[in-house]
């Protein structure tokens, strides 16, 4: 009912995305001596989660589709829900580590940049919202994954490109497995630094950053066997009151130590380090996974997309907070910023030590979360070439989370650089997924009607996705060339 809509949050699309197109698709070749009532007949009782109208405009041949789910999806969020979820999927462990970001770019560069990427984010974000649209409206599917967007989207696209259908999805999901898998190594090493920090400050004892990641480990393994999402909820609920305390602390303990800085820090940091600063603005930004599960459970989802949705204006509410938190976190620390500004909040008060633990156990207890995705995934590849009802078949996937989760101790324990695995993986699995696969889906996904080589649509795709492919390729290189350093220094000492 139009009248549980926030008016904040009410819908005006904009000319790329406009709720007619959303709606809107020209049906597929017709079997000789098949009507218009006929498609019309048939589609209602093969897709009922879309209604078609009565009348088929002629001129256009076109099918008007109509997308309020409310009256076929169980347990839907309205728009204030929607936007709560999709701001818990963007503000993780990637907002404390915007600080360090601006320390590779320079005050002011990556101020501004930050602005341009939450802009670009977000559009590429409604580009993937608007292909999974269309696409279900072609195929009369209710709801789409990111990878069940690409294997569509491959499969109605240019026919030399559609023996590639089943390669684009697999490709987005590994990806997104990397990406998964680069954050639960993230969160092993945020909670061991935090913890060795606050455990040498306040005790005698002085342990090694990897036995506190091996000890962190041992905790995780209960976690290894929730099987269901459900379970993980109120952990999750726990986790973003947490965070949002400790980043408000954290905010007005940069705003009033600004009288302390004596000189400020360079506009621009240079062209080197720029693509590390790249690299970890790409790791906070990313969230285009959890977009289309979460505009597939909202009751109006009309109302998601476009200039003034849902996505647009959560996306914008989130880039503030990263520009805030960005900007007067290095004004305050400077070149003694840390991979994540927790670990230069000050050890002796007891405010603060609250806040790093807050954040710990937070970022602690949403690893299962992470730690779920790839499972999700892998788990069933795996069992399909296992024997039915074999042991392996019935432990098999407990024994991928046991070598889940010591793959990522192995993994942080060998490259303990913080900030430098934020921008690796930032770089490298969150620009593929934020800004080089969304373009091309979008190019395939309307290549009959607007896939004109002179179209300015194309030119703006091809430009971003340019532009992702330029930050993957210098930030994963540059990333790795200073890790590589790292580790040969390390070792040399």
């Amino acid at each position: 009912m139009a009248s549980e809509q926030s008016p904040l949050l009410s819908n005006t699309h904009s000319n790329n995305y406009t709720p007619s197109e959303r709606v809107t698709e020209k049906p597929q070749q017709r079997a000789a001596g098949v009507t218009d009532t006929d498609i019309t007949n048939e589609y209602t009782s093969l897709y009922p989660c879309h209604s078609v109208s009565n009348s088929v405009n002629s001129s256009d041949d076109e099918v008007k589709l109509s997308t309020d789910s409310s009256s076929f999806m169980p347990h839907t969020t309205n728009n204030i829900e929607t936007m709560m979820n999709f701001m818990k999927g963007m503000l993780g462990s990637g907002i404390l580590a915007i600080p360090a970001a601006l320390k590779y770019s320079g005050i002011w560069v990556g101020f501004v940049s930050l602005g341009f990427l939450g802009i670009i984010n977000g559009y590429c974000m409604n580009m993937l919202v608007h292909c999974s649209d269309s696409l279900c409206a072609r195929t009369g599917k209710e709801t789409m994954s990111y990878s069940d967007v690409a294997e569509e989207a491959f499969k109605a696209g240019p026919r030399p490109l559609r023996k590639f259908a089943t390669l684009s999805r697999i490709v987005i999901n590994v990806f997104l497995c990397i990406t998964q898998f680069g954050f639960c190594i993230v969160y092993v090493l945020f909670v061991a630094k935090t913890v060795k920090q606050m455990v040498d400050y306040t005790t005698p004892v002085h342990l090694s950053l990897t036995l506190y990641m091996f000890i962190m480990v041992l905790l995780l393994f209960p976690f290894m066997f929730v099987r269901n999402l459900k379970h993980l909820a109120p952990f999750s609920l726990l986790a973003n009151i947490l965070v949002l305390t400790g980043l408000i602390i954290i905010v007005q303990h940069c705003v009033r130590g600004l009288s302390t800085v004596d000189h400020y820090p360079p506009a621009f940091a240079g062209w080197k380090t720029l693509p590390l600063y790249f690299g970890i603005a790409l790791y906070a930004f990313e969230g285009i996974g959890v977009v289309l599960p979460i505009e597939n459970k909202m009751r109006y989802r009309q109302d998601f997309g476009g200039w003034t949705g849902v996505l647009t204006t959560g996306m914008v509410l989130v880039v503030v907070m990263y520009m805030t938190l960005g900007f007067y976190g290095y004004l305050m620390y400077q070149d003694d910023i840390e991979g994540t500004i927790t670990l230069n909040l000050p050890t002796g008060s007891l405010l603060f030590l609250l806040v790093k633990v807050e954040f710990a156990v937070a970022i602690f207890i949403t690893y299962g979360l992470q730690f779920y995705v790839p499972i999700q995934i892998l788990w069933p590849l795996a069992q399909r070439r296992l024997p039915a009802n074999s042991w392996s078949s019935r432990h098999g996937e407990l024994i991928l989370r046991f070598i889940f989760v010591l793959a990522t101790f192995a993994i942080a324990a060998t490259v303990p650089q913080l900030e430098l695995m934020i921008s690796l993986v930032g770089a490298f699995s969150s620009t593929a997924l934020a800004l080089i696969f969304p373009p091309i889906l979008n190019i395939i996904t309307f290549w009959p009607r607007d896939g004109a080589c002179g179209s300015w649509k194309m030119a703006k795709d091809i430009a971003i996705c340019l532009f992702g492919f330029c930050g993957f390729t210098s930030g994963t290189v540059v990333t790795l060339i200073k890790l590589i350093q790292t580790f040969n220094g390390d070792r040399d000492s």
